[in-house]
């Protein structure tokens, strides 16, 4: 299972994301699109969004933090 994540290191919804998936033991990759403008446009581009999160677990983009889809979408 691959999970990549979009953040900036202001986002609440972020730090609650990054710390849902530890808390399950799930590895992720963390993409700081504030500082990487090349992983910004590649989120934007995934999700048409510029919000933060922009989760994408095995090509599935979940918007914001959504447990119930993330919970959907994760194999364990």
């Amino acid at each position: 299972m691959s999970v990549k994540i979009y953040t900036t290191p202001t986002c609440h919804w972020c730090k609650v994301a990054k710390e849902y998936f530890r808390n399950k033991e799930i590895e992720f990759e963390e993409y700081n699109v504030e500082e990487n403008h090349e992983k910004a446009s590649e989120m934007v581009e995934k999700s048409g969004q510029r919000s933060v999160p922009v989760i994408d677990i095995d090509g599935i983009i979940i918007i914001g933090f959504d447990k119930e889809a993330i919970d959907q979408n994760i194999i364990e």
